[in-house]
């Protein structure tokens, strides 16, 4: 459904994405993810027909975006950062032109009503959108680039202002519409790519850095397989871990004041790590296994980029300064 290959921006000398290839099918919802400039709404934008790439290919439903772009758009549904759109406009007229804009004639009507019926946006319909929040500004977005029943969604931080039972809703219409459409949607929620993305890619600048399922990215995470607790004596329950066997490091995580065992292979540490605390008397509850940690996954990815363009920056080869 979305193809790219080699796909690269460069702004001058300096590259806004650069040599980018991955694809997605039918079915699934892929996480775009990165820090803040990494390429990544430069990239759903030339995906979406409204930035040129300097060099590389775009294939969507197998139209070359570039040298096809009225029928690329025609299958696209795109709600860019920010959900521009007319503010002296009411949400209702503002889905009407869409809908007469994208050339759906009589059955503009229906449509307008199921995406407002879908978004919820009764309320609102009679309002400037300037008037509106920036959460009902994102929906009336969101309705716009869903209007016309596209195969293929890019959306670019689509729960952007909401609030949580707003975030809930269109995460699950997102995996609604999933069922039949190939979905992108770039996130800085970590939790939003556990819980909608089949898919996540991983860019800093510029640079692909990682795409794998999201339970495989959180299996990197040193915190996999660990083990959490908390002791009434952690300094003890500390002191009796850090010996045991097949135990990498015990940290103390200030935030939730529990002990966190990692252990040194991947191995399970649950039953050895109890089996310890009953023999030196360090009373503890609460253990639980650790799944992993998304966002220390993601740190480390971006950055260990940003520590290796430094060293490009300087001079350095992959062995340190130059």
């Amino acid at each position: 459904m979305i193809q790219t290959t080699q796909l690269s921006k460069y702004y001058g000398r300096k590259a806004a994405v650069e040599g980018i290839s991955f694809t997605v099918e039918p079915g699934e919802v892929l996480g775009f993810l990165g820090p803040n400039g990494a390429g990544k709404s430069t990239t759903m934008k030339m995906i979406a027909g409204f930035l040129a790439p300097s060099s590389g290919s775009i294939s969507v439903c197998g139209h070359d975006v570039v040298a096809e772009p009225r029928a690329a758009k025609q299958v696209i549904g795109y709600l860019p950062e920010g959900a521009p759109s007319y503010g002296e406009m009411t949400p209702r007229a503002f889905l009407r032109f869409v809908a007469q804009a994208r050339g759906l004639g009589p059955a503009g009507a229906d449509a307008v009503e199921r995406v407002v019926e879908r978004l919820e946006l009764q309320t609102v319909l009679a309002q400037p959108i300037d008037t509106l929040s920036k959460g009902f500004k994102r929906r009336v977005g969101l309705a716009a680039a869903i209007l016309h029943d596209p195969p293929v969604l890019v959306l670019d931080e689509p729960t952007d202002g909401l609030d949580p039972n707003q975030k809930h809703e269109v995460r699950e219409l997102i995996r609604q519409m999933s069922r039949d459409r190939t979905i992108i949607i770039s996130t800085h929620i970590l939790e939003e790519v556990e819980s909608v993305c089949t898919r996540a890619i991983i860019i800093a600048r510029g640079h692909l850095l990682a795409d794998d399922t999201p339970d495989a990215l959180v299996r990197r995470s040193r915190y996999n397989g660990a083990v959490s607790l908390s002791a009434a004596d952690s300094v003890n329950a500390r002191v009796a871990l850090e010996g045991l066997e097949g135990v990498d490091s015990v940290e103390f995580d200030a935030a939730t004041r529990r002990l966190v065992v990692l252990s040194r292979d991947g191995s399970s540490l649950f039953e050895p790590v109890s089996r310890r605390l009953a023999e030196r008397g360090v009373a503890y509850r609460e253990m639980q296994l650790e799944r992993g940690r998304l966002d220390e996954v993601f740190r480390r990815i971006t950055l260990g980029e940003q520590a290796r363009d430094t060293r490009t920056r300087q001079g350095a080869g992959p062995g340190g300064l130059a």
